[in-house]
C-alpha cells in the first residue's frame, strides 16, 4: 500500500483537489496583494473626475518632481549599466584575488535598507559629514541637491543589471570568445562582435528593472533631498507631500503614474524574460536513432 502511494502521488500527478485549492489560493493572493491595490489607486485618482486627475499633472510643483525624476534616472541607469557590465565581465571571465568579494559587495544594496544607504552618504558629504567643510569651501553641493539624488539612487539600483548578466554569461560560456581570441581578436572586438550581441536582452531586461527602480526609489532620496520643492522632490517624494497635505485625489493620481510605469515593466519583464530563456536555452535537434526495423516502436 505505502509503494501503491507514492508512485500514485508523484509531482507530476497530484491529486486534482489540491491543485484546485493551492490555484485558487494564488488567485486570491495575488488578486489581494497585488491587484486590489492597483485598482484602488486608479479608482482614488479619479474619485473628484478626469478634470481633477488630469489638473494635478498641469501642476508646475509635480511637472518640476516628473522632470526630476527622469533626470535622475537617465544619470543613475547609465552608471549602473556601464558598472554591471564590466562587473559581469570581470567576475565571469576573469579569476583574481577579492573575486567572491565583489560579488558580495554587489548585492550589498539588496541586503541594506535604502534609509541607510542615504545616511551613509549623508555622513560623508553633508554639511557634518567628513568632506562636508571641504565641499562647503569649494562650493559644492551633494546632499538636499541633484548629485545626492543620483548617487542614492545609484546605490539602490547597483545590482540590477549585474545580477542579471552574471548567471546569464557564466551560463553561455566562453568557448565562442576564446576562438576569437586564438584568431588574433582583441579584447574590445571580441566583447562588441561576441559577448554583447549574446547577452544584449539580457542586459535590456536588467536595464529595464533598474529603470523602474530609480523612478520608484523612496527612501535614499529621502534622506538626501531635504524635500525642498522644485528642487529636489521626486515623483515618490512629491506623493508623500501631496498625500500629508490632504490631497488624496492628486496624490493617487501621481501614484497612478508610477503604477502605469510598473505595469509597463512587468509586460517588459515577460517579453524578456521569454526572449532571454529562448537565447541561453537554444532548442536541440532530436538525434536520429539507428535501431533495427524490427524492433517496434516504443
Amino acid at each position: 500500500m505505502s509503494a501503491f502511494f507514492i508512485t500514485s502521488h508523484t509531482p507530476n500527478h497530484d491529486p486534482k483537489p489540491i491543485v484546485y485549492a493551492l490555484t485558487v489560493l494564488a488567485f486570491l493572493s495575488v488578486g489581494f496583494l497585488f491587484l486590489l491595490p492597483l485598482v484602488a489607486v486608479f479608482v482614488e485618482a479619479f474619485s473628484k473626475g478626469p478634470a481633477v486627475y488630469w489638473g494635478t499633472f498641469r501642476d508646475p510643483v509635480t511637472q518640476s518632481s516628473i522632470l526630476l525624476t527622469l533626470k535622475v534616472a537617465a544619470l543613475a541607469v547609465p552608471m549602473n549599466t556601464i558598472f554591471g557590465v564590466a562587473a559581469a565581465w570581470a567576475v565571469t571571465r576573469f579569476t583574481f584575488p577579492g573575486r567572491r568579494l565583489l560579488i558580495s559587495f554587489i548585492e550589498l544594496p539588496l541586503w541594506v535598507s535604502p534609509v541607510i544607504g542615504g545616511m551613509l552618504y549623508t555622513l560623508v558629504f553633508g554639511l557634518q559629514g567628513w568632506l562636508g567643510s571641504w565641499l562647503e569651501e569649494h562650493d559644492i553641493q551633494i546632499i538636499f541637491a541633484y548629485p545626492g539624488l543620483v548617487l542614492a539612487t545609484v546605490f539602490v539600483t547597483f545590482p540590477f543589471v549585474a545580477r542579471v548578466l552574471i548567471p546569464l554569461m557564466e551560463s553561455l560560456g566562453q568557448a565562442e570568445e576564446e576562438a576569437a581570441v586564438s584568431l588574433g581578436a582583441r579584447g574590445w572586438q571580441v566583447f562588441w562582435r561576441i559577448t554583447l550581441p549574446r547577452v544584449k536582452m539580457g542586459l535590456l531586461y536588467g536595464i529595464i528593472l533598474c529603470n523602474a527602480r530609480a523612478m520608484g526609489e523612496f527612501g535614499a532620496v529621502s534622506v538626501v533631498s531635504g524635500h525642498i520643492r522644485n528642487q529636489t522632490c521626486t515623483m515618490p517624494l512629491q506623493i508623500e507631500i501631496l498625500h500629508s497635505e490632504y490631497q488624496f485625489a492628486h496624490a493617487f493620481a501621481l501614484a497612478s503614474l508610477l503604477s502605469l510605469l510598473g505595469i509597463v515593466t512587468l509586460m517588459m519583464k515577460a517579453y524578456l524574460e521569454n526572449q532571454t530563456t529562448g537565447r541561453t536555452l537554444p532548442e536541440v535537434p532530436e538525434r536520429r536513432r539507428h535501431r533495427d526495423p524490427a524492433t517496434p516502436t516504443p
